[in-house]
């Protein structure tokens, strides 16, 4: 009798240890470190944005997620975040697909021109597509969130674009599809990162950028251009990605993923609300400036003249290509332009998003700093 309690005695002691093996808990006392890279310089409002999301997380998760957060690419450079997540540089990461071309097929057709009107639609249909098809490109991290500036304009430093003809031989920084686009209207791209381009246009080595408003006053930009064309007709953008390490994904208990999960949901839309109050930021700031500036409006003949160059025929090439190598490239565009129309019309309007983002963003940077 007593063997026979002492065997019952041992079934009971070992059953839980056996039902909660190799489960995570987030109350084994084990604190979760992690470090943060993004592309962006600390100033920057989407830099802000996360180091809130740290903040959020960190305090949502009492005190068992430690993240340390790392601006301006200290241990990544823009266009080594992805690999460097992958490798575990860094276990999460934020920077711009366009910056490791031919890595990411499927989400490279958000960049393609498709008539967003702003940051906030292309940030919304960038996460939308992501799940709707969850690409396979991203089997190698843990996707957290996405998000997108609006369409992008071209900035010259001495000569005015006003037609297609002017842009021939001109050298213009540009990345991804805004490297076609160029090429397409007849200017020639020069790849490199925003970080650098203050210093090609300020000594000349190109005439100008293709890229966001935004980058006019977070870049200072502005500083060293004079004239903006509006060519949003044909404006691409530059989806840019949240991501973490696959294996400390994994190492996460379910109920920090969770949190995870739930805080990157949120901010979703104050990216796109802090994307679509940085294009007019960024244009204030262009006019604040002394005089000689000028923003240029195409006509629309000549608005058609770059949309028959520069749209259709990439997105064209774009599914002939895809298709060929087994994408639903056809469904890709489809979608897309469906989730354009659903979101445009559900953008708030400009003096909310500015209420929104100064009260909840601006704000916090002044504070904090």
């Amino acid at each position: 009798m007593k063997k026979y309690l002492l065997a019952l005695l041992a079934i009971i002691t070992l059953v839980p240890l056996a039902l909660t093996a190799g489960c995570k808990t987030a109350d084994d006392g084990t604190v979760y470190t992690l470090t943060y890279n993004n592309f962006f310089p600390a100033t920057s409002l989407n830099s802000v944005l996360a180091e809130q999301w740290i903040q959020e997380i960190e305090e949502r998760a009492n005190g068992k997620v430690d993240i340390t957060y790392y601006p301006g690419g200290q241990l990544a450079a823009a266009n080594k975040t992805f690999d460097g997540v992958v490798q575990g540089i860094c276990d999460i990461g934020m920077s711009v697909l366009a910056y490791s071309p031919g890595v990411f097929p499927a989400c490279e057709l958000i960049d393609y021109p498709h008539g967003y009107p702003n940051g906030y639609v292309a940030t919304m249909v960038a996460n939308d597509f992501y799940n709707e098809f969850t690409p396979a490109e991203f089997n190698n991290v843990h996707a957290l969130y996405f998000h997108a500036p609006g369409p992008y304009v071209i900035f010259t430093t001495k000569t005015p674009i006003r037609t297609m003809e002017d842009l021939k031989g001109k050298i213009i920084r540009a990345t991804g599809v805004g490297t076609k686009i160029i090429q397409a209207l007849g200017g020639q791209g020069y790849g490199a990162t925003q970080g650098e381009t203050y210093e090609l246009l300020s000594k000349g080595v190109v005439d100008g950028n293709f890229s966001t408003l935004e980058s006019l006053k977070s870049y200072k930009q502005a500083d060293v251009v004079k004239y903006i064309t509006n060519s949003q007709v044909v404006g691409n953008t530059s989806m840019m990605f949240v991501v973490m390490n696959k294996d400390k994904w994994a190492a996460l208990p379910a109920s920090i993923q969770k949190i995870f999960t739930d805080v990157s949901k949120e901010f979703i839309k104050k990216h796109a609300e802090v994307w679509t109050y940085y294009d007019q930021t960024g244009v204030d700031y262009f006019n604040s400036l002394a005089n000689g500036r000028e923003i240029i409006t195409l006509s629309q003949s000549e608005k058609d003249k770059w949309v028959n160059a520069a749209v259709q025929p990439l997105i064209e090439a774009y599914k002939t290509e895809k298709t060929a190598k087994g994408l639903p490239a056809a469904d890709y565009e489809n979608y897309v332009n469906e989730r354009v129309k659903y979101w445009s019309t559900r953008v708030p309007s400009a003096e909310t998003i500015k209420k929104t983002v100064e009260a909840e963003v601006v704000n916090w940077q002044a504070e904090t700093k």
